[in-house]
């Protein structure tokens, strides 16, 4: 007869619960790199939309397997679930059984997700989680990478046609020679404008391709003497095969096809830590959290965030205060001087102008999370629980707290706890960007604005409000959206044309004349409401005329209906090597990957 876990030891249901958390681990990591090996054979087959319902179903996988470990180690561990005596135990013997795992970093995190299910800990608690990591972490040395090596024989066309000839690849080329003559001159025409020396030793190529949405990628570096050229060549799988549509020679190319503002790529390759190190010396900018989560690792890319986090309050004395911009209606965002993210706060209360709820808000979040987000929209990760010294904020900023966020926000004489904040990289808001950049920097913005609409159009998405307050400008200067408070699925809307007034009163009224809904735009009214310049409205008017027309929304509603999957280009048209060959894209723009 089977004993009750009443009946075990502690050490007997340590060793029984830490056990069901790896088993819980191994069966995520088997069934995450199935799913990222499919995309291999999407691409082969050009099963667009196979590839994105792999893409969602990966994302939901993390949280059904943690709901099937919790239940385990509920009924394991049974009345003393809460007693963090036992967790400590559990904890001690799950680290041994991962010690000698080259993906043990991911295990700790996946032990994290577990133990704050079961707790729901406010802050941190060194001993039921993994704070830091419990191990060392490995040297990278050039025996650890990632890398294949490809050394030049003849000259660059043969190299890169070596590299091109890759086994992850299940289609065949439309004209091999040709893309590899194309690309080779770009890369030379780079080395020489680089004043690099034109012979190259070898190029280091990471060991499988990277695939995401309709677009399949080789990256890695050419060696030239003492010198490491990072490159990416962007692939494209053609009714007649595959060609090379685009070849990255700039580290910032490079980390834009990486953007936190893009759906996770699907590659098979492992050890993760390796792959990360690996792609950093290719992105030296690029943060490790970031790189985790382009990978599809999210969870951990979120603890490397807060570790980022608890190390910069640990070694400055920076205080969190209100974020330059427009105050928002929904949001309280809060910053650090020298950090590179932002917390956000949902208030607890929002004005009558704005129709909406904090259940609501969640939703618009969970949406963009799962959805295709084009370039064009600002991964968030959601945080519980945090906390914080209270002298670490700014008084304006508490007073905020207990004015408009004290259902979220404890504030006390010692410590403030934010129950639940979204944290997204920082950028500069739109309408900031656009009255302080020099006019060519601002026009540039402002058509990139437009080209932003465009691509969330064509991925599905509509902003809800075209305000440049709810947009900002990366680094990179490209131009993505933050705010989603009334962002929803383009279908969603129903676009309208303005009816004609009856009535001189009518033409001349403050107000509506005729019935409008909730879900009821006007195209011809966006750039009146927009509130740039004159000047600048005028640039966007020019360059992005039709997202003032009715037809232009209803024909992209048309589309997204019959689930058509719309090209997307994840680098500047100025990289692309065949848009005559490639053909035309359905909305008339050369047809790319995304």
């Amino acid at each position: 007869m089977a004993r009750s876990a009443g009946d075990l030891s502690a050490s007997r249901v340590a060793n029984l619960a830490a056990n069901a958390v790896l088993v819980g681990f191994e069966a995520y990591r088997d069934e995450f790199r199935a799913i990222s090996r499919r995309a291999a054979g999407r691409f082969a087959r050009r099963d667009w939309a196979g590839a994105l319902a792999d893409a969602a179903e990966r994302l939901d996988m993390y949280g059904g397997v943690i709901d099937g470990v919790e239940r385990v180690v509920r009924e394991t561990v049974a009345d003393r679930v809460t007693d963090k005596v036992v967790w400590a135990s559990i904890k001690a013997v799950y680290s041994g059984l991962i010690a000698r795992r080259d993906d043990w970093e991911l295990a700790e995190t996946f032990f994290n997700s577990v133990t704050r299910r079961i707790f729901a800990t406010v802050g941190v608690d060194g001993g039921i989680e993994f704070v830091d990591s419990d191990f060392e972490t490995p040297p990278v040395d050039a025996g650890s990478l990632l890398f294949n090596a490809h050394e030049l024989r003849t000259d660059v066309t043969e190299l890169v046609e070596t590299i091109l000839r890759h086994d992850g690849l299940q289609a065949p080329y439309q004209d091999l020679r040709r893309d590899a003559r194309l690309a080779a001159g770009r890369l030379t025409d780079h080395l020489e404008r680089a004043g690099l020396p034109e012979r190259i030793d070898r190029a280091e190529v990471i060991e499988a391709p990277f695939y995401r949405r309709k677009g399949a990628y080789l990256l890695g570096r050419l060696v030239v003497g003492e010198r490491f050229v990072p490159f990416a060549l962007a692939l494209l799988n053609t009714e007649c095969g595959i060609v090379v549509d685009a070849v990255l020679t700039d580290e910032n190319d490079i980390s834009i096809l990486f953007s936190f503002t893009r759906s996770h790529f699907h590659v098979d390759v492992d050890p993760p830590y390796r792959l990360v190190r690996t792609l950093k010396l290719l992105m030296p900018r690029k943060s490790i959290a970031e790189l985790y989560i382009a990978l599809g690792h999210h969870k951990h890319g979120k603890t490397e965030l807060y570790r980022d986090l608890l190390h910069r309050l640990h070694d400055t004395d920076e205080r969190f205060r209100l974020a330059p911009g427009t105050p928002g209606m929904v949001m309280i965002v809060f910053t650090m001087p020298g950090s590179d993210v932002v917390f956000k706060v949902i208030r607890d209360r929002f004005p009558a102008i704005k129709p909406t709820t904090p259940g609501s808000i969640r939703e618009s979040y969970r949406l963009v999370f799962r959805h295709d987000r084009a370039g064009r929209l600002v991964e968030a990760q959601e945080f519980e629980h945090l906390q914080f010294d209270r002298a670490r904020f700014e008084p304006g900023l508490v007073e905020e707290f207990l004015r408009d966020a004290d259902q979220t926000v404890d504030v006390g004489p010692e410590e403030v706890v934010v129950h639940h904040a979204y944290v997204e990289r920082r950028v500069t808001p739109l309408d900031l960007h656009v009255r302080q950049a020099p006019d060519q920097a601002a026009t540039a913005a402002v058509v990139d604005f437009g080209q932003a609409v465009k691509d969330l159009a064509a991925s599905g998405i509509f902003p809800g409000e075209l305000l440049p307050k709810n947009f900002g400008v990366t680094r990179h200067g490209r131009v993505v959206c933050y705010d989603y408070d009334e962002l929803g699925l383009v279908t969603d809307f129903s676009f309208r044309r303005l009816p004609e007034a009856a009535t001189d009163d009518d033409d001349l009224s403050d107000e509506a004349w005729f019935g409008v809904g909730p879900r009821d735009l006007f195209p011809e009214e966006f750039s009146r409401f927009l509130g740039l310049p004159p000047p600048l409205r005028d640039v966007l008017e020019r360059s992005h005329g039709e997202l003032c027309q009715v037809a232009f929304w209803q024909e992209v509603q048309a589309r997204v209906r019959r689930h058509e999957i719309m090209d997307l280009f994840p680098y500047d048209p100025s990289r692309r090597l065949l848009s005559a060959t490639a053909g035309p894209a359905p909305d008339g723009r050369p047809a790319g990957t995304a």
